[in-house]
């Protein structure tokens, strides 16, 4: 039986003011059903951020995990880019 991936997604934080958590909008490209149109539509993502060290702003890569809360069900792997300050 093959072991199933967990799921990794790319997206900017908006919120760091909470201890250990952040909230990341991750950005998606979704095509109109009639219109074909292209749309961009974004979900936020509360993700746990063990060390504190993500801040508004930046670049960060999220990846699922078991459920730390009522809605924390990520976790911050890394910081890809930090804005300037």
């Amino acid at each position: 039986m093959a072991k199933v991936g967990k799921r990794v997604l790319i997206g900017h934080v908006v919120s760091d003011r909470m201890d250990k958590t952040i909230v990341v909008r991750v950005e998606r490209k979704k095509r109109h059903p009639l219109y074909g149109k292209v749309v961009r539509v974004s979900k936020k993502y509360k993700a746990h951020d063990e060390s504190n060290e993500a801040r508004m702003g930046d670049t960060v890569s999220i990846i699922e995990s078991r459920p730390l809360s009522k809605e924390k069900r990520w976790r911050m792997t890394e910081v890809l880019e930090k804005t300037k300050r």
